[in-house]
């Protein structure tokens, strides 16, 4: 199966990979929905509740404080580092629904990622967009124990992830969606590919004509549509591939 994705990478036109929480859980961040999962230990904090309620944004802001996702550590892995060279090589774009900021961290530029639920690596004015540095934002909360207003208008300010209930970014979506579109190759690689609309996208590339890959640990309901299937370990599986 290894390689016949190597093939596949090999003598594709334009490629999209599709990355959701498991390629970054050899870095030592855990995923949403596996066995150790956070939403296993973790309720998650609805974006309507963190906009009505102080008591929801401290808590927000704990969390996020507490390292709960230990983002703050975390470095990229093989994983992360074979996709950065496979972009180098080939007409390529990433789609990912990670928030961890690895993608980058590992060599691929802004203008090839789509971050489909955000970035945990800052945060934003709701209302006017300023974007904040954690750490000044930190030192403020741990001090005073006040969720962060907005220097500029006064609005809340959130970490730049897309919470549940939040609108999805409309711009990051019709890129991705044109991205889909355009794709002759669509590699899915950690992902459960239960959250939607993000799930679509596979679905979309397939319709239109590309070679559907998806690359995961436990099986997904969307690997019945796909070309190749691979349920082993992601770090052990781009270990075997040169390109």
């Amino acid at each position: 199966m290894t390689s016949s994705l190597k093939d596949l990478i090999k003598n594709c036109k334009k490629l999209v990979f599709f990355t959701g929480a498991g390629i970054s859980t050899n870095s030592g961040i855990p995923d949403f929905r596996g066995p150790q999962g956070i939403w296993k230990t973790s309720t998650p904090i609805y974006f309507q509740d963190f906009v009505s309620s102080k008591e929801k944004r401290v808590e927000s802001w704990q969390r996020k404080f507490g390292n709960e996702l230990s983002i703050d550590s975390a470095v990229p892995n093989q994983g992360h580092y074979k996709i950065a060279e496979i972009m180098n090589k080939k007409d390529s774009f990433l789609i990912t629904q990670n928030v961890d900021n690895l993608h980058q961290d590992s060599g691929i530029a802004d203008e090839k990622i789509s971050e489909l639920h955000g970035n945990a690596t800052y945060a934003k004015c709701l209302d006017c967009h300023k974007r904040y540095d954690l750490i000044d934002l930190k030192s403020e909360f741990l001090t005073t124990n006040e969720p962060p207003l907005c220097k500029k208008c006064g609005g809340f300010i959130k970490t730049a992830t897309i919470s549940f209930g939040q609108a999805m970014p409309e711009r990051e979506m019709q890129i991705s969606q044109r991205k889909a579109i355009e794709s002759d190759l669509f590699i899915c690689i950690g992902t459960s590919l239960a959250v939607f609309p993000a799930a679509d996208l596979p679905l979309l590339a397939k319709e239109t004509g590309a070679t559907l890959v998806i690359l995961n640990n436990e099986p997904t309901q969307m690997d019945q549509y796909a070309d190749l299937v691979i349920n082993r370990d992601i770090s052990e599986v781009f270990s075997e591939i040169s390109i």
